[in-house]
């Protein structure tokens, strides 16, 4: 197998004529979408562009500080996008705290399960598999708990009544607020679920195009591919269930009583 093909920061301008294209189609439907278009794309290059260059540093440094901060940096950034795609959030530090904590663990555990019982870089932490595995990881997760902790806010706070009355009827916080946490839980494992069912039939996996692409033997690279979806797969249902569970904690007490009052819109 042959090695990568380079490509130049002309190839790059090539490839957005039809990013452009649609812009142009922006402005004769005048859909209003061509400034947001723009930004978005050149946010983009500026980001990957930034990142490429302190990965590339983080690399070289082979430290194992500089790549736990890496992570760390990674960690809060998804932390927020959680909170951020909530239209009821948990009010106070348990807003942002929750995807935090349910990243940091499910994140945490399975990434180091993949650098030390499968990948097995020397030294284990080497961040040129630690910090994309560990991202890949994050951002398939966070996909997973927002759309989780979106759909219990909301249906809780539009079937308060139901959850209410199974409560003066006798039932526990967990039996009365269990089919809002069945629903948030499916919601939370639906793209998981429909990536893999797709992956392979439908779509190639960035990674597994991206290996094929360097030059990697496709049958090594579907090996990778399985790993990462499997892990994948693992670490989204660990953060959408200790997400609705830990969620589903905080809105109710210890008298089993209903707290929307701790839900940011959720008393209206």
């Amino acid at each position: 197998m042959t090695g990568y093909l380079a490509l130049t920061y002309w190839d790059l301008v090539a490839a957005s004529v039809f990013l452009l294209l649609n812009a142009v189609f922006s402005i004769v439907l005048d859909l209003g979408l061509t400034r947001t278009l723009i930004i978005s794309a050149l946010r983009m290059s500026v980001q990957l562009i930034l990142v490429g260059l302190v990965l590339k540093a983080i690399f070289f440094a082979g430290s194992l500080l500089w790549t736990l901060l890496a992570a760390a940096v990674m960690l809060a950034f998804a932390g927020r996008e959680i909170w951020a795609r909530q239209d009821r959030r948990l009010a106070g530090l348990w807003g942002p705290g929750l995807g935090v904590a349910v990243m940091l663990v499910a994140g945490t555990l399975v990434t180091i399960y993949a650098l030390a019982g499968l990948i097995r870089p020397d030294p284990v932490w080497m961040p040129q598999y630690a910090l994309p595995l560990f991202g890949m990881v994050l951002g398939n997760t966070m996909t997973g708990v927002s759309l989780g902790l979106d759909t219990l806010h909301t249906s809780l706070a539009r079937g308060r009544r139901d959850v209410e009355a199974q409560l003066l009827l006798g039932r526990t916080r967990w039996e009365a607020t269990r089919p809002f946490s069945r629903q948030a839980l499916r919601s939370g494992f639906t793209p998981i679920i429909n990536a893999m069912a797709a992956t392979g039939v439908v779509s190639l996996p960035g990674m597994m195009t991206g290996q094929i692409l360097s030059g990697v033997d496709p049958r090594e690279a579907v090996k990778y591919q399985l790993m990462i979806m499997f892990l994948l797969g693992g670490a989204t249902g660990l953060g959408v269930l200790g997400a609705t569970f830990a969620s589903v904690w905080r809105l109710t007490d210890n008298r089993d009583r209903l707290r929307l009052d701790r839900l940011n819109g959720g008393s209206r």
